[in-house]
């Protein structure tokens, strides 16, 4: 039986439709500001037709719009199975502009890498799907199996329209099982498989003191709304940073032996962590009585991303201000809900004094786990191990992000793995976000090969 190159093949292929991966990356579809999103979908759906498939665009439920394809197995493929594959269109916004160091919606090669906002997060993943149908129907006569895809506008956002599409269109995008959007290799270049996702919810918390602002004088008498935020702010966490939220820690579903020990196993660079992001400070496990492993995975987050108030440009000023706000980033593990967790900040915040303090959820995601026993699990490790290697492979059960996985789980129910093109040093949401063109050719070797496994070949 001749054996088939995959490798050359997915190379091949991807360097003939590079030029489609780099118009994708030349849409500025940022969600947050409503960009460029029609324009973009219409190019998602005319891809998905070009490979060959059917497609639509979905919007009648709200939001930025849904685009749905759909690939038919080939006559010798089997048409009882269906991968569907789930991506996102729309990026985060480019800011800060002068840290880029070339256009960031103007792709360019450099060093080997593919530099622009929305590659890694999640342009090339999507492309690479694409091309990996495209090689397989072009040098093998058909799919070897179903494919679809469901391909969203607002993940940046917080997909606060997902659930509808996905209640209201479950039978068009029902499914044996899924891959996420996303997945990359780690600082040892094992490409790590994803089985889960953490949740969040992000808030927003503000005070307001005064009526005015207020000359600085007055601080003898007179308290101000970045001092009052400050203080609740502090109520959270402590110096070690242990979160000192009463009922938080409590919510926690507590995760069962063979989850504790497919953590333990999961492999962390504490120092390559270090030194990816210069960190100035020692990891706050450090001090925590879990390891980092186990808080990436299994545990909640409690972070401030983001401070304003007061006067903050050249020279002196001196006022109180009267107002001062924050966003507060909360990742959630199994048993946390958004609205549960507003409950507890919200009666946290008024046992501590601080009523005044405005608390606001502004967007919240529910976490999800997949079933690693499930046995898509293996087609997906299995066909990794292919293009990567047997020892460069690792399962973790959920990332430290977030997506809106729990719709899926919950409306397809499929089981959900990810697995993408990126690598430790990708920069999603970040200034110079990249991949690395030959990370590209293995993410296209790694579909090609699971349509295969995935289809009982």
């Amino acid at each position: 039986m001749m054996t088939v190159d995959y490798k050359a093949i997915a190379k091949d292929y991807a360097d003939k439709y590079m030029e489609d991966l780099f118009t994708y990356l030349r849409y500025e579809t940022v969600s947050a500001q409503g960009r460029e999103i029609p324009e973009t979908a219409d190019f998602v759906r005319d891809t998905i037709i070009e490979a060959g498939g059917e497609s639509e665009i979905l919007g009648d439920l709200g939001g930025h719009p849904v685009v749905y394809g759909y690939f038919k197995a080939g006559a010798n493929g089997n048409s009882d199975k269906t991968l569907l594959f789930y991506n996102h269109y729309d990026v985060q916004p480019e800011d800060p502009i002068d840290e880029w160091k070339t256009n960031p919606f103007e792709p360019t090669v450099v060093d080997g890498k593919i530099v622009a906002r929305g590659v890694s997060d999640n342009k090339a993943n999507f492309m690479s799907r694409i091309v990996a149908v495209k090689a397989i129907q072009d040098t093998e006569g058909g799919l070897p199996c179903n494919v679809k895809f469901f391909v969203e506008g607002e993940e940046e956002i917080g997909s606060p329209n997902i659930d509808k599409y996905l209640e209201n269109y479950a039978d068009k995008f029902s499914a044996d099982a899924c891959i996420w959007e996303s997945g990359s290799k780690d600082s040892e270049e094992r490409m790590v498989i994803s089985a889960g996702v953490k949740g969040i919810a992000y808030f927003e918390a503000s005070v307001v003191s005064a009526d005015i602002d207020i000359h600085s004088s007055q601080a003898a008498v007179i308290d101000n709304g970045a001092w009052r935020l400050v203080h609740a702010l502090a109520t959270l966490r402590d110096v070690d940073n242990n979160i000192t939220v009463d009922g938080f820690k409590e919510m926690r579903t507590e995760p069962t032996d063979a989850e504790k020990a497919s953590v333990a196993a999961f492999p962390y660079n504490e120092a390559a962590t270090i030194d990816t992001y210069g960190l100035k400070h020692p990891l706050i496990t450090d001090g925590l009585d879990y390891s980092a492993q186990e808080a990436l995975i299994l545990h909640p987050t409690m972070t401030i991303s983001g401070l304003l108030s007061g006067y903050t440009g050249q020279g002196t000023k001196t006022v109180l201000p009267r107002k001062a706000m924050a966003k507060i980033d909360v990742r959630l593990v199994p048993g946390y809900e958004p609205e549960t967790v507003y409950e507890v900040l919200r009666k946290h915040f008024d046992s501590k004094g601080f009523e005044d303090v405005k608390l606001e959820l502004l967007t919240g995601v529910k976490p999800f786990r997949t079933d690693i026993s499930d046995p898509f699990t293996e087609d997906v490790i299995a066909s990794a191990k292919k293009v990567y290697g047997e020892e460069n492979v690792i399962l973790e059960l959920n990332s430290a992000g977030t997506g809106p996985m729990h719709g899926f789980g919950k409306y397809l129910n499929v089981p959900i793995l990810g697995a993408g093109t990126g690598w430790v040093e990708s920069g999603a949401h970040a200034p110079n976000e990249n991949i690395r063109i030959a990370d590209y050719y293995q993410g296209v070797e790694h579909i090609i090969q699971l349509l295969h496994t995935f289809s009982g070949e």
